[in-house]
């Protein structure tokens, strides 16, 4: 019996999450589920699952939460300083980092640091600051398993096959709903056109960065340190299909794959299940459903975004952290329509040749270029929208 904390309960990882312990009850038992502003579905969530805790992050929406739970025996919190407590609790063992963007960085070494197991879903706790997260969990013996279906992939290729060294890893990417479109018809997409993704259901942040192929981007950076590769160890290949994950290719030249439906409570169940793998009544892929499956390379000089990514990984330092704060300002511009779709690659690029460059960051430094970067590119989206 693991006993789970789920960070960010309400979103889409969450709630699927939560669906997955419900239907293994034998084998989970949630401990604490949080929440940034979303206090309806949470209090909803806590009387259907009875956690020993809940933390809405957002303090105004305290008393709400409180009293729509002061007959059931579970604590309620809220706060930032709270969500960084609980993970440390005695009676969680396992932590889903299920929060969105660079907000899931301090509460993820907080969890290291507490020991506890961390299965993680927020990848941009690793594009930030992989260096020092995969050297905390290191120093203290903590595993880190992948959620997202891709590097859930890669882990599932790697079983069994720990002691032999990988050649490369080949990410695949739906190319997502603006595949094939050069930059003029690019120009004029819509919000509502870049949040229709034709194989996955996920939050509005990142659809956005899987049309404008920066989720790819930062699973390049996030597969780099949870698997120790090198930069030219990574490739990206559009698969339109999402039937296959991911792909290792061993110094042999064996390629192995992992295939399945899009659906992510199956790498959600296998990071939370590990070692075991838990049955299940999820629906079962068919090859004759899938007759062909189609592979391309990505266009990156259209998509300018995973461009980007591999070059902040290649410049290293605190550049991720850099491209990752932008994006997250240029994403939510875009999608208060204040914003362009290419130009949410111009305000990254822009906040990557401006922001000060540090080859060696601390967590402080980390801390501050988010904060600095953050400041310029909301300065350079404002200008944007006013033309």
């Amino acid at each position: 019996m693991k006993r789970i904390a789920i960070l960010g309960s309400t979103g889409s990882i969450g709630t699927q999450a939560l669906e997955v312990i419900g239907a293994n009850p034998e084998s989970f038992e949630l401990e604490v589920i949080t929440a940034n502003n979303n206090a309806d579905l949470l209090v909803a969530q806590a009387l259907a699952f009875k956690p020993n805790a809940v933390v809405i992050a957002n303090e105004d929406l305290y008393e709400q939460v409180r009293d729509a739970l002061q007959h059931e025996d579970i604590k309620v919190y809220a706060g930032a300083n709270a969500l960084n407590s609980v993970v440390e609790m005695g009676t969680v063992d396992m932590v889903l980092t299920a929060m969105v963007g660079y907000a899931g960085l301090q509460p993820t070494i907080r969890a290291i640091k507490a020991g506890k197991e961390i299965a993680l879903a927020n990848k941009e706790t690793l594009v930030v600051a992989g260096q020092l997260i995969t050297d905390l969990a290191r120093q203290q013996g903590v595993n880190i398993y992948p959620v997202d279906s891709e590097h859930s992939a890669i882990f599932q290729c790697l079983a069994g096959e720990f002691h032999n060294p990988i050649e490369k890893i080949i990410l695949t990417a739906s190319g997502g709903p603006f595949r094939g479109r050069k930059a003029d018809e690019l120009s004029k997409v819509t919000r509502a056109q870049a949040l229709k993704h034709p194989n996955w259901e996920m939050g509005a942040k990142i659809t956005i960065d899987s049309a404008s192929l920066m989720n790819k981007g930062l699973e390049v950076i996030e597969a780099k340190w949870l698997f120790g590769l090198k930069n030219d160890q990574i490739e990206v290949v559009v698969h339109p299909q999402s039937i296959i994950h991911s792909l290792v290719q061993f110094e042999d030249g064996s390629i192995k794959a992992q295939l399945g439906l899009p659906d992510m409570k199956l790498p959600i169940q296998y990071a939370l299940g590990f070692p075991n793998r838990l049955k299940n009544d999820f629906p079962r892929f068919n090859f004759m459903d899938y007759p062909q499956l189609t592979f391309e390379k990505p266009d990156l000089e259209t998509f300018r975004n995973l461009q980007l990514a591999f070059d902040a990984m290649e410049r290293g330092g605190n550049m991720p952290c850099i491209l990752n704060a932008a994006n997250e300002i240029a994403v939510a511009a875009f999608l208060r329509e204040e914003v362009g779709f290419l130009e949410m690659s111009d305000i990254i690029e822009g906040s990557m040749a401006k922001v000060a460059y540090i080859a060696n960051p601390s967590y402080e430094d980390y801390v501050t270029t988010d904060r600095e970067t953050r400041s310029y590119a909301a300065e350079v989206a404002n200008k944007l929208s006013l033309q």
